[in-house]
């Protein structure tokens, strides 16, 4: 087969250049992969999305797919890298956006959430114990696991001890280097195994002081971001945050674009590789923080969805998006760090906190247990606001949840010029009712380079409210302004112009944009409703809205209620808890009984299928108009657009 030689040049560095031989026919998405550079492909290499753009300057290459690409782009050698191949040696130049879109952020995604109503109980697993061993002795030549055995009943009364391979490797040096004085730390309980006897840890030469800490890790798989507590278990102390982008989003936006990618080749073990890269790279920063050594963290409890977990244990999720749509588990038994690949001490407790269903995981139980909602007598609506849109309505008598495919519009994606909430994103937008101009603010203060997402939320609100676009989306071309016009992809509205923005482009929302966020916010809204009907009540019987999620704390109530993302009711009764996620998982790294409380959260849990039920397509429908095709349920929106027309 012939061999191409592939150059890639990176535009933003410098022009650095990385050469690669590949047979005739590779897609340049997999050429790049093989040379480790790395090119975006949101969609999962499915070819939506048009974020993997490069340019072609030399070479042959056959385009399976020209979606998103105007014919000036085609003429210029822009190409899509996961839909084109290379047919001859070819020179490819990564175009500094392409760059741009990797996820590096330097503060930290989340904060941390503690709910004045809890307290956390100190009953977690771990103990440390020292013990004072006998040295052997011709008259006494009791092997070493059998002497640490017998020290273990006879200093603590324990009976039976389990050790990893890894502990006992180290056992006999470890012993005879600390004259046999050693600290030990066990794991005392294992949910999987509650009749197991303990489980030792580690072996540490020499006794330590009593109240050295045991560091513990709650961490929280997103399918956007990932975040890590440093926990000190001893005093139930946060001692050091950290979050990034989880880097397989490169790989695919949501996690159905993840699915697909993770089905081809060797896909779920790169997708694995990837969160567990970017989890080790929160540890290693969380302990410069806290100056301790990632040897030091003896367990790990793991919060996220079905499909982040799934591909973290390297588990086929396939059967997640093919009907009946059943995961491989909900329920993961207890694995140690090293079978992982996860950087702390490696025979360290790792534990997957139980999720319900395909699209409801352990991230929704977690977030159930640390809102409270599981013990109010209020009937409740608990949403967290993320990629996947998952809801859970209730009280403490009972819990229905669903999952709805909002997709990853309300993050930028899907957008053509949407980003995430960086430096340079436009976060709020207000449009001038007569002059139809719009004031911005720009995350960082300079010039913007793209919209996030709480600023498409507001846009999305002043576009209708301004007259712009319709109830059903569609902007108005007889509107007496340059900023609507037609461009390449349909109608748009121009929010920038070039010479006002951070990379010398317009940015603009098109009715394509309008149509991704519509989708989303309907997808959401239906879901509230069918859970409601599924019980036979309406949502103007809720008594509080509860929104978890990063995202979910800096939406605007008012712009969320205008669109018909949240349900219309007094803004008292809508609280944001950010992420409900981690903290969950916080609880349950701190106190097993906590932990015992999302088992039964996620066993409780009524799971409703909304592909399979017909009046969720009918929900939808209707909220696919702003805010929705019945106003009677809007009536704060209902009144605030006869005022608007009163004015004109």
């Amino acid at each position: 087969m012939t061999e191409c030689n592939i150059v890639f040049v990176q535009s933003q560095d410098g022009g650095s250049k990385t050469e690669i031989g590949v047979p005739k026919g590779t897609l340049i998405s997999e050429a790049a992969r093989l040379a480790g550079v790395e090119i975006s492909q949101p969609c999962g290499g499915q070819g939506r999305c048009g974020r993997c753009l490069v340019q072609v300057v030399e070479g042959d290459i056959h385009r399976r797919s020209q979606m998103r690409l105007s014919s000036q782009d085609i003429s210029l050698g822009y190409a899509l890298a996961c839909q084109t191949v290379v047919e001859t040696d070819a020179r490819i130049i990564i175009p500094t956006q392409q760059l741009h879109r990797r996820l590096t952020s330097d503060k930290p995604a989340v904060d941390i959430f503690i709910p004045e109503w809890y307290v956390p109980e100190l009953n977690q697993t771990l103990q440390r114990l020292p013990l004072h061993l006998d040295p052997p002795s011709k008259s006494d030549q009791t092997d070493d696991w059998s002497r640490l055995q017998r020290a273990f009943r006879a200093e603590f009364n324990i009976p039976n001890i389990r050790a990893s391979l890894g502990v006992l490797r180290k056992l006999g040096q470890t012993l005879r280097d600390s004259d046999w004085e050693v600290t030990t730390v066990i794991d005392t309980y294992a949910w999987d195994c509650p009749e197991c006897p303990p489980r030792m840890v580690d072996l540490i030469p020499g006794i330590q002081p009593k109240f050295t800490p045991l560091w513990g890790l709650a961490i929280d798989i997103g399918t956007t971001t990932v975040s890590v507590w440093l926990v000190n278990l001893i005093t139930g102390d946060v001692k050091a945050q950290a979050a990034e982008y989880n880097r397989q989003i490169t790989r695919g936006e949501d996690v159905i674009s993840r699915i697909v990618y993770a089905s081809k080749g060797n896909g779920l073990t790169e997708l694995s590789s990837l969160v567990t890269g970017t989890i080790n790279d929160l540890i290693e920063k969380v302990c410069v923080q806290a100056k301790i050594k990632p040897t030091d963290i003896y367990k790990a409890t793991i919060a996220g969805n079905s499909t982040m977990i799934h591909l973290l244990l390297q588990v086929s999720a396939s059967s997640i998006r093919l009907e009946p749509f059943i995961t491989a588990l909900n329920h993961v038994p207890l694995f140690e760090a090293e079978d992982l690949g996860i950087n702390i001490c490696s025979s360290a407790t790792v534990d997957c906190l139980p999720g319900v269903a395909s699209y409801v995981g352990s991230d929704i139980t977690a977030g159930v247990l640390s809102s409270g909602m599981y013990q109010s007598e209020k009937l409740t609506l608990f949403m967290d606001v993320g990629t996947n849109g998952e809801i859970v309505l209730g009280s403490s008598d009972w819990l229905v949840t669903c999952a709805c495919s909002a997709g990853p519009a309300f993050e930028g994606a899907g957008v053509k010029d949407g980003m995430r909430a960086t430096d340079g994103a436009i976060e709020e937008v207000w449009i001038n009712r007569e002059t139809l101009e719009p004031t911005i603010r720009v995350i960082g203060g300079g010039k913007p380079i793209g919209i996030c997402g709480s600023g498409l939320l507001s846009l999305l609100a002043e576009l209708f409210l301004s007259g712009v676009i319709d109830k059903a989306g569609n902007i108005r071309t007889h509107l007496p302004t340059p900023r609507v016009r037609e461009g390449e992809h349909g109608d748009e509205y121009v929010v920038v112009w070039a010479k006002q923005s951070g990379h010398g482009q317009d940015i603009v929302i098109t009715h394509v944009d309008i149509d991704n966020l519509l989708r989303a916010k309907a997808a959401i809204y239906a879901g509230y409703e069918t859970l409601a009907q599924s019980v036979g009540i309406s949502l103007d019987m809720v008594e509080q809205f509860l929104v978890g999620g990063s995202f979910g704390k800096y939406i605007n109530v008012e712009k969320a209620i205008e669109i018909g993302l949240f349900p219309d009711m007094e803004w008292s009764k809508i609280k944001y808890l950010g992420n409900t996620a981690i903290y969950g998982a916080y609880l349950a790294l701190l106190d097993k009984s906590s932990r015992e409380q999302i088992r039964q959260i996620a066993s409780r849990m009524t799971y409703v299928e909304l592909s399979a039920d017909n009046s969720f397509y009918e929900a939808f429908m209707s909220a696919m108009f702003l805010p929705h095709t019945n106003l009677d349920y809007f009536p704060s929106v209902q009144q605030k657009m006869e005022g608007i027309k009163r004015e004109a």
